[in-house]
């Protein structure tokens, strides 16, 4: 009887150390992310604030003037190889224009300019991306500031060092169309209704072109 009870409490020792183990080997494998999913999720472009610069030059009574916006964002899908199923989305906050001197910065806030406290942001949403060689691509969509939208098709150039895929380029808006310096700044031998704009941003995480 001993040795029956003793065979028996050996056998439940035995089984209960052996579980964890078979637990473990019947886990299945996606409980772990893959290697290539983890890459997927590091590959994700990321715009590099540091570095990156969004600017506009417009001309007041035929002197130009420079200005820059000081906060924008940009969120990205984008293959190099696969241009035409890539997506862009653009944010600029209006409230962060500058053109270097507080009481001009202030005037630029107003209605009359961008109105920045009643509509806080511009943006911009690709509809179509183009291959043109070379590097380059045209990505076309509707760029929307106070309350209105246009469609543009901005030319951009793009090149790649140390992991980092810099994209380039610049295009001309007309500022009635979107209500900038309107009222009395809407006078163009004042302020030319043409104002050029230019940006270069950085991101991480675009496959190789």
């Amino acid at each position: 009887m001993k040795s029956t009870r003793l065979m028996h409490a050996l056998l439940a020792a035995s089984l209960f150390t052996a579980l964890p183990a078979s637990w473990a080997q019947s886990k299945p494998a996606a409980t772990k992310p893959s290697a290539p999913a983890a890459a997927a999720v590091a590959a994700t472009p990321q715009l590099q604030a540091a570095g990156s610069e969004l600017l506009f030059v417009s001309r007041q009574m035929g002197v130009p003037v420079e200005g820059r916006f000081k906060k924008f964002d940009a969120q990205l899908a984008f293959d190099p190889k696969k241009p035409e199923t890539g997506r862009v989305t653009f944010s600029i906050e209006l409230a962060s224009a500058s053109i270097g001197a507080p009481e001009f910065d202030a005037e630029l806030a107003k209605a009359a300019w961008f109105d920045s406290k009643r509509l806080p942001q511009a943006s911009f949403q690709s509809s179509a991306i183009k291959a043109m060689g070379g590097g380059k691509f045209e990505v076309s969509g509707k760029l929307s500031i106070k309350g209105q939208s246009r469609d543009l098709s901005v030319p951009i150039s793009l090149t790649q060092a140390s992991g980092v895929t810099t994209a380039t380029g610049a295009f001309v808006l007309k500022r009635l169309e979107f209500k900038i310096g309107d009222g009395e700044w809407a006078d163009t031998s004042m302020v030319a209704n043409e104002v050029q704009v230019k940006f270069k941003l950085l991101f991480s995480g675009i496959a190789p072109l």
